[in-house]
């Protein structure tokens, strides 16, 4: 055999060695995959950007039949763990919300209480659905870290509260100071622009934060507005209670705060982001789980019928598109509520934080809570 024959069949022979190895691994692979979680090795192992696996997230959230929900729990009126173990709270409610919308179950919920340092890594890594945990949106947290804001839930500013006989007036009587604040927030980039000469001193969570408030290693606490009367509501009584703080005026940050999804999951945060402006727009509407059937009966323009999922005057029942039952806000507003009730019933009941005349007020009376068109 000429010398060129042998280098072809040596060839020849080597392919289909490669060839049989190749074969081998792969079905050691799929055989691996599939006998150990029932999916490929494709599906595992390629990423949609945010440290998930790619896949239609709606898809499979609708096929778990329940929403896992990122959550604060030390919060009152916005994520807080009550005696008798349950989840309360108006960013807890939207989670409540959201499961409505998916399953016309709002306890089809599961919630994780979450630091703000662990918040967006739950969310990127899969750990959670959707994250309800007074989030500021900024703009490397949308564009730098694989997540989606939905709407805003609640306008917010940074403030400053002190012990009230401890003799300060104004934020800036605190310029030298040190200051209680939280790791892995807004907060502590906003207390260096405002007072770049003041000692922060970090906590993990709230508990700790006030426990070294407490022990006067600090002479401020720097937080959310919002936060801070919440936090101040349920002050110690054996520490002076809420008399014993006092919040100041000034407000040197802006903070919108509304739900996060991940990025490349469009029909999932589509369902969240419409479910918040949905309830917005009941509110608009003044649409309530009282007055919800008189309004599906007789609904009181082509808009509020898209809304609640019901045909106008002989129509066609309206199709958003979502991929959920065209219907999904009635199960929202009676098992929920509509954005004011939800508000009132949480923030200005349990810490005495009223709607009117703040930027959390209705556009019709002058704030920025607003719903684009339901159409």
């Amino acid at each position: 055999m000429s010398k060129k024959r042998l280098l072809l069949a040596g060839i020849a022979v080597l392919l289909g060695a490669f060839a049989f190895i190749a074969i081998a691994c792969s079905d050691d692979d799929d055989n691996g995959d599939n006998g150990e979680n029932g999916v490929s090795a494709d599906e595992t192992a390629e990423p949609n950007g945010n440290g998930g696996a790619a896949g239609n997230l709606l898809d499979e959230v609708l096929a778990n039949g329940r929403l896992q929900c990122g959550v604060n729990n030390a919060v009152p009126g916005f994520g807080y763990v009550e005696p008798d173990g349950t989840s309360s709270g108006f960013d807890v409610e939207f989670c409540r919300a959201f499961a409505a919308a998916l399953f016309g179950d709002a306890d089809a919920v599961d919630f994780t209480p979450l630091t703000a340092d662990a918040r967006l890594t739950a969310l990127q890594t899969g750990q959670i659905d959707v994250l309800s945990r007074n989030t500021t949106m900024t703009i490397t947290r949308d564009a730098a870290t694989g997540l989606a804001f939905a709407t805003t839930t609640f306008y917010d500013g940074q403030g400053m509260m002190v012990r009230a006989d401890g003799g300060f007036e104004s934020v800036d009587d605190l310029a030298n100071a040190d200051i209680c604040v939280l790791q892995g927030t807004t907060t502590e980039l906003n207390l260096a622009d405002r007072l770049p000469d003041s000692t922060p001193i970090g906590f993990e969570d709230n508990g700790t934060l006030q426990d070294g408030f407490i022990a006067g290693r600090c002479e401020g606490w720097t937080s959310d507005k919002s936060q801070l009367a919440a936090l101040r509501s349920a002050f110690p009584e054996d520490e002076g209670g809420p008399a014993a703080l006092v919040v100041l005026d000034e407000v040197f940050s802006k903070e919108p705060l509304g739900p996060l999804t991940v990025d490349n999951q469009s029909a999932f945060f589509d369902v969240i982001n419409w479910t918040v402006i949905g309830m917005i727009l009941a509110d608009e509407m003044g649409i309530t789980a009282d007055n919800l059937d008189d309004f599906m009966a007789d609904p009181a323009g082509p808009e509020m019928a898209r809304l609640l999922g019901v045909a106008f005057e002989g129509g066609e029942i309206f199709d958003s598109g979502l991929g959920i039952r065209p219907e999904f806000m009635q199960d929202v507003i009676r098992l929920v509520g509509n954005y004011g009730q939800v508000y009132d019933e949480n923030v200005a009941a349990v810490i005495d934080l009223p709607r009117e005349g703040t930027q959390n007020a209705s556009a019709n009376d002058g704030g920025l809570i607003y719903a684009p068109p339901w159409r």
